[in-house]
């Protein structure tokens, strides 16, 4: 048994409750969630408004935590293991994860709408016999949670979870993307549409690669103080211009910019981010997920011109591959993660961390499942 926030239906505050959670079954772990924090896809899945309803549902996917136990066939971890449980997963089995190119494993890729186990199609929690459903495979607003091995990182049991535990989502996705993808050269200007924390951890990832100017791009001009503490240069309000945002940047920068990342998931931003980009060698990544209508419309001549687009999905980081050695860059000081933590909550307040970003006053706010 253990304290878990269960959703009960769509929009309304999370109560906590006893839960039952089982035993972990094959390449199952069991995790106790240490600090878990709120991601806007939390928020999205909660209020169920473009998506499939699933509830009695367990949210969080943001997470660090420790190995309670191991179900049959788990190896590599064992109890005590400092973990990272992530919303995609990697089997080392698939065409995906054979692959040096690809993150997006067959078996494990993220799955917005099934709240079972894939072992045996059952939920691990329950109250009173009846199941509550997971939620990405990860369920981390609960004390224990079961997780498939394949969705857990290792990382260094010296860092601190309270900090690095960011690193499971929001700020792998924004930081991998411009490192890993959009790959700007030192002295490069880059645009960044969006600055909520995916975005910053975008202009973060610019920064340490040696951007000569970041760009922010967002319609709350109050958000362009903070983001100078990510880096970004320069701040343009696309309603501040009678014209579309794109021709603002082309003008900027003599041009148009090296590198752009889209972490808006608006289809209009998306078409701006590409848009804006330098002829000849600009590269727009886009991140942010699109509404289902959306269609992306832009002359092809823009491609002709030899500018590229291209879609990621975490950052492009393989989980158990890649964040243990991202972990590790944050203990060597490479990069910051304090900044990103706004605010800090117990896990009965749970409710307020939906206030504060509700409000946009927080860009994480960290829940400590013991307080």
């Amino acid at each position: 048994m253990g304290a878990a926030a269960v959703a009960w239906e769509a929009g309304k505050p999370l109560v906590i409750e006893e839960v039952e959670v089982a035993p972990p079954q094959k390449n199952e772990v069991r995790v106790k969630i240490l600090f878990t924090s709120l991601c806007h896809t939390d928020i999205y899945f909660w209020e169920a408004k473009g998506q499939t309803p699933v509830f009695r549902r367990i949210l969080g996917h943001e997470a660090g935590g420790i190995v309670e136990s191991v179900g049959e066939g788990v190896t590599e971890l064992k109890p005590g293991d400092h973990v990272l449980p992530v919303f995609t997963g990697e089997c080392r089995e698939c065409p995906h994860c054979l692959s040096e190119e690809s993150n997006m494993c067959d078996l494990l890729r993220i799955n917005t709408d099934r709240g079972v186990m894939l072992h045996d199609g059952k939920a691990r929690f329950s109250i009173n016999g009846k199941p509550i459903y997971h939620f990405l495979g990860t369920s981390t607003f609960s004390e224990y949670t079961v997780v498939h091995v394949g969705c857990l990182a290792k990382i260094n049991p010296e860092a601190p979870l309270d900090k690095v535990c960011v690193m499971s989502c929001g700020f792998s996705t924004g930081f991998g993307a411009t490192v890993n993808v959009a790959k700007p050269k030192k002295g490069q200007t880059v645009a960044i549409f969006g600055l909520g924390a995916v975005g910053l951890a975008a202009a973060e990832g610019a920064r340490v690669s040696g951007a000569s100017r970041i760009i922010g791009v967002d319609l709350v001009s109050s958000r362009f103080e903070l983001a100078k503490k990510f880096g970004v240069t320069d701040f343009v309000n696309p309603k501040d211009h009678d014209r579309p945002v794109q021709e603002v940047l082309v003008e900027m920068t003599n041009g148009g910019v090296d590198r752009s990342v889209e972490c808006t998931g608006n289809i209009q931003a998306m078409i701006s981010a590409f848009e804006c980009v330098h002829d000849g060698w600009g590269v727009a990544i886009l991140v942010g997920v699109p509404n289902k209508d959306d269609a992306f419309k832009t002359h092809p001549v823009n491609f002709l011109n030899e500018r590229t687009l291209k879609g990621t999905f975490f950052g492009n980081y393989k989980p158990r591959t890649n964040l243990p050695s991202v972990v590790e860059k944050y203990m060597n000081k490479e990069i910051e993660l304090e900044k990103f933590i706004t605010h800090e909550v117990s896990f009965k307040d749970v409710n307020k961390a939906f206030e504060y970003m509700f409000k946009g006053e927080s860009l994480r706010c960290i829940i400590r499942m013991d307080a």
